[in-house]
């Protein structure tokens, strides 16, 4: 089933590179905070942020550490209040939180730059694409006007894929990495650079 719901313009920008992300450790709900370089992706941010014309946009936030981290360095010196919103936290991956991903699952998998995704559906003890989706469908719902997310890798996939209209299959198919910023505006997305 297709939906023909129309959500407001969008900047959904995923934190900057954390220690855990270097380690190549899985962070889910546990927090590390942003390195060097991921501060200045968040510096970067800012710079694409001030070039576009923010008026009637709000800007919320995960609560999670790395991501109201990044939030203080691109959004604010923009915008103000930064509000959290818990559903855009990222997605739990259970027993798998704070460990290296390498050895975890010896299936075969296809890496993006978010690690593989497929990782994220079978963590024990997690929370799942089902729960995830649904989470990020709500949140969506609730928008009432333009907004800056600042989220995580696979909670921007999630995000992006439903404002898409695209089947989850698609996750592992969307632009990742971190430092990002995508503009999504009448099903359409441009990642901004």
């Amino acid at each position: 089933m297709i939906e023909k719901r129309e959500y407001p313009e969008l900047l959904i920008l995923r934190h900057g590179e954390t220690v855990w992300n270097a380690e190549n450790r899985m962070q889910g709900q546990l927090n590390s905070p942003l390195t060097e370089k991921g501060r200045a992706q968040a510096a970067r941010q800012a710079e694409l942020l001030g070039a576009r014309d923010l008026s009637g946009f709000v800007a919320l936030s995960s609560p999670q550490g790395r991501a109201f981290e990044t939030a203080a360095i691109a959004v604010a010196r923009h915008m103000s209040p930064i509000c959290t919103d818990d559903r855009l936290r990222e997605i739990g991956v259970g027993e798998w939180q704070g460990r290296v991903r390498d050895g975890l699952w010896n299936q075969p998998i296809e890496d993006t730059p978010d690690g593989p995704i497929a990782m994220y559906e079978h963590a024990p003890g997690g929370e799942g694409f089902d729960a995830l989706e649904a989470r990020c469908r709500g949140f969506l719902a609730d928008l009432e006007g333009p907004a800056v997310l600042v989220t995580h890798g696979i909670t921007s996939r999630m995000l992006r894929t439903v404002l898409l209209g695209l089947d989850r299959s698609e996750l592992g198919n969307l632009p990742g990495g971190q430092g990002n910023v995508f503009h999504l505006k009448d099903k359409t997305q441009t990642e901004l650079r």
